[in-house]
């Protein structure tokens, strides 16, 4: 029950009208300072507390990039401004192209995420683990950081430049362990590093070959890579760390086997290029494939391993009681926010540069922010930003099919609401219905709810949680009637359950 009134409460909460790039809204035509004037203050606000060098952010909005901001210097020596063409490394925001790599193998057929690691990585197979009945390590343990090896930030970032024979020597050398495979989420870069090994084994290319290639090229960002020392440094963002009070410049680290895990770079347009990307994929439709890995692909990446935990949410409002739950996908947390519904988001943080993106696919909404600061953790004015212009209604809400059956169903429940009994639900009730209730219970049931609303004269638009299932809010002559209809996996479907709570004024 506590479930259902949740549903109800934020089915009622729902009423914001879309933004939609093709039509002018109240907010679209607002001058855009004054539009984004919340995320404006919410990045000026962190600058103000955790100071960076230079920063671009971005605001993407029913898949469009609605606001890009550049503060700040890409050179503090050369005093050059950030600009559109600086590229930033993003760190560990590359371990999702890597991911996606992977399942895109295993759409052509070149691997399979329940493959053991060591069948695409020989030099694990003499690997000795930790416990006599520790499970050998597969593919898709190392996506969502659960193959038993130990959290290894800042160590991962300084191995950048491991060649690809010096990585064989480390491989081949086996690990220490954690704790055994399959236990517990722990955040690995080293395990990233094993999967661009893997993407480099079954396409027979390097991994960052294979992912700009068949990936970042389709998207059109021309302006990413990996091998940062290759950019112009008239182009780059050159990464600084604070200490003894002033900026120190970081060495700018070449490309190697660990570019896997954290080695990309990109510009604001491009980011914002892959992220149009990401939320493309939802929701599930009909129609043509436009993109370089399929649509359902894209959305696996939301998918974990059950390693469930929960936090008080990042960036809320004050005295805010959501609490997420979170677990580690595929290169991506996965994160049920109280008002954004799903959200997939991830940090970067590297020797010189620190990066956040939030991804909210069910509203077709995104946010990130690049700096050249080591470890700047700027995720809550990414969130704080993302909540405040969801508040003012700037995001479009979940967009919800309606099924003809819904429809239908619904129909026939207002009718036995209005008669006072079962007999407009006849051939439509799973077999389960009438033995779960009599029918004159449900009778004397209803003459009891409408002595206490009156009839109920419309119903508002069904607020879906599937195709299959509703909640509704139909408006009586003395209150509301809340509820939810549920139908049973019979063909036809039929109702296995119909839910009444009325709400008097």
């Amino acid at each position: 029950m506590r479930r259902f009134s949740l549903m109800l409460t934020a089915g009622a909460a729902l009423v914001a009208a879309p933004v939609c790039a093709q039509k002018t809204s109240q907010a679209e035509a607002a001058p855009a300072v004054a539009r984004f004037s919340a995320v404006d203050k919410a990045f000026a606000d962190f600058r103000a507390k955790t100071p960076v060098p230079g920063m671009a952010y971005g605001v993407l909005i029913d898949g469009n990039l609605a606001h890009v901001r550049f503060l700040g210097e890409q050179d503090e020596k050369a005093k050059e401004p950030v600009n559109a063409e600086t590229r930033f490394r993003i760190a560990s925001m590359s371990k999702v192209f890597t991911a996606l790599a992977i399942l895109s193998l295993r759409d052509q057929g070149m691997l399979r995420l329940d493959d053991l690691a060591e069948q695409h990585v020989p030099e694990m197979r003499n690997w000795s683990y930790p416990t006599s009945d520790s499970p050998r390590i597969r593919v898709r343990d190392l996506l969502s950081h659960v193959g038993g090896l130990v959290t290894d930030d800042p160590w991962g970032d300084r191995q950048q430049p491991v060649s690809a024979a010096e990585f064989t020597k480390m491989i081949a050398a086996g690990v220490p362990w954690s704790r055994p495979p399959q236990t517990q989420m722990e955040y690995s870069n080293f395990g990233y590093a094993l999967l661009g090994r893997i993407v480099t084994n079954a396409s027979g290319v390097p991994f960052d070959r294979y992912i700009q290639q068949t990936i970042m090229q389709p998207l059109g960002m021309t302006k990413s890579g990996y091998e940062f020392r290759d950019v112009p440094l008239g182009n780059r963002a050159i990464g600084y760390r604070w200490e003894n009070e002033r900026w120190v410049e970081e060495p700018t680290m070449a490309h190697g086997e660990f570019g896997a895990m954290g080695g990309v770079y990109v510009t604001a347009d491009d980011y914002a290029k892959w992220l149009s990307f990401l939320l493309s994929a939802w929701p599930p439709r009909d129609g043509p494939e436009t993109g370089p890995v399929k649509r359902s692909t894209v959305r696996e990446l939301s998918q974990g391993l059950n390693f469930i935990s929960t936090r008080k949410r990042i960036g809320g409002p004050e005295k805010d009681e959501c609490i997420w739950g979170q677990a580690y996908a595929m290169g991506l947390f996965a994160i049920r926010d109280c008002t954004l519904g799903l959200t997939l988001s991830h940090g970067g943080g590297f020797p010189g540069y620190g990066s956040y993106m939030v991804v909210a696919p069910e509203r077709r909404a995104a946010m990130f922010v690049l700096t050249n600061r080591t470890y700047s953790g700027p995720s809550e004015p990414v969130w704080r930003a993302l909540l405040a212009i969801d508040g003012q209604g700037m995001i479009p809400p979940e967009k919800r099919t309606v099924t003809p059956i819904l429809q239908k169903m619904q129909a026939a429940a207002f009718a036995a609401y209005a008669a006072g009994n079962l007999t407009p639900l006849n051939g439509k009730l799973a077999m389960n219905f009438l033995m779960d209730r009599s029918a004159d219970n449900w009778s004397a049931e209803l003459v009891k709810i409408r002595q206490q609303i009156g009839n109920c004269t419309s119903a508002e638009p069904l607020f879906t949680t599937g195709a299959l299932s509703t909640a509704y809010r139909w408006n009586c002559e003395r209150g509301h009637l809340n509820g939810q209809i549920l139908l049973a996996p019979t063909n036809p479907p039929t109702i296995q359950a119909w839910r009444l709570m009325p709400i008097p004024n």
